[in-house]
C-alpha cells in the first residue's frame, strides 16, 4: 500500500488508466473476434467492409500504448491475408 502522499495520488491515476486501458485493448479484441467470425463464415464481402474499422481500433490502441507498433503491424497485416486466404 502507498505511504505517502504522491504515491496516493499515482495509485489513483493508475487505476483509471487501467480501466481506460483494458476498455480500449477489450474494443479491439471484440472487433478482431467479430471479423474472425466473418472469414469462418465465408463472409467475405462483410469482413472486407470491416477491415477500416479493424485498423482504426488497433492504431487507436497502438497509439494509447496499450499495444506496441510493432505487434500492431503484424496483427493488421496477419488479418488483412485471413481475408485473402479464403
Amino acid at each position: 500500500m502507498p505511504i505517502t502522499k504522491s504515491a496516493k495520488k499515482a495509485l489513483r491515476g493508475s487505476k483509471k488508466k487501467r480501466v481506460f486501458n483494458l476498455r480500449k485493448k477489450n474494443e479491439m479484441q471484440g472487433v478482431i473476434k467479430e471479423y474472425k467470425k466473418l472469414i469462418l463464415a465465408k463472409k467475405t464481402e462483410e469482413a472486407k467492409k470491416l477491415i477500416p474499422k479493424l485498423q482504426k481500433v488497433i492504431d487507436k490502441a497502438k497509439k494509447r500504448g496499450i499495444i506496441k507498433k510493432n505487434t500492431a503491424s503484424r496483427k493488421k497485416s496477419r488479418l488483412v491475408t485471413l481475408t485473402l486466404k479464403v
